[in-house]
């Protein structure tokens, strides 16, 4: 892992690195990170690691619970190149929307594609993050996503056994998800955008049904996956304290 750039402010340190060919940041508290729990973010489809939903959720956790939480690029997101089939997908998207045709079908392709190739980059980001003196290997372990970022948390928390809690929020649900869900028996938080548009309700409710943890929350607020409540960003920040613990040198709630 290499870092690339240091900027600090208002009580959070931003660390971009390159890790081989992904492009990822690390944001953590200036006060240190003894004990800190560590989070893992997944962007949306079509967004990058540093999407504004995505920054305004990490800094909450670094500044309210003293987290370290570190995001990545998917492939062919933020700085990183389309591959061919990849740009078909994107174009093929933009094309159903201008048509006002419904894009999941086309959406669930594009996103298990990339899932598929992101899920051995998390693991190898996770294995560099391990490596670095001030997280180490005992830090314990979420990951929290929207969309594209769901359909990869899924993936990799099904095979992934340092994870210890996820929190997810709107996706297009289908069969592949629901048998990964099955494997996965830690703590949940599932978030339903009330008005996307195409997401059904029923597959919504099916997905969160099919979680095999023993604790599990389905939550849904109004609005679709970009448009998430800040008490929703709160809950899961709560969410993942409760289950990950704190650092131990940030002030109690």
């Amino acid at each position: 892992m290499h870092f690339t750039s240091e900027t600090s402010s208002n009580g959070v340190i931003e660390r971009n690195f390159t890790l081989n060919e992904i492009t990822g940041v690390l944001w953590s508290p200036t006060s240190g990170t003894l004990g800190a729990p560590l989070l893992l973010s997944g962007h949306s489809g079509g967004m990058h690691k540093k999407a504004p939903g995505l920054v305004a959720s990490a800094l909450r956790c670094v500044t309210t619970y003293g987290f370290t939480v570190a995001a990545i690029d998917a492939p062919g997101h933020g700085d990183r190149p389309r591959n061919l089939q990849d740009q078909r997908w994107a174009e093929a998207i933009h094309q159903a929307r201008a048509s006002i045709e419904p894009i999941a079908p086309i959406v669930i392709d594009y996103n298990m594609s990339l899932a598929q190739r992101a899920v051995p980059e998390w693991q190898a980001t996770l294995d560099a993050l391990q490596a670095l003196p001030e997280i180490g290997a005992e830090a314990p372990i979420g990951y929290g996503g929207v969309n594209l970022g769901v359909v990869t948390g899924l993936m990799l928390t099904a095979v992934e056994s340092r994870i210890a809690a996820v929190s997810f929020g709107g996706v297009y649900v289908h069969d592949a998800l629901i048998e990964a869900a099955r494997k996965i028996t830690v703590p949940v938080e599932y978030r339903i955008p009330w008005d996307e548009d195409e997401i059904d309700h029923t597959s919504a409710v099916a997905l969160f049904d099919a979680f095999a943890s023993r604790e599990k929350t389905l939550h849904a607020h109004p609005g679709r996956h970009n448009q998430v409540p800040d008490y929703e960003r709160d809950s899961s920040a709560r969410f993942f304290a409760r289950h990950l613990g704190r650092a131990t040198d940030t002030a109690s709630d």
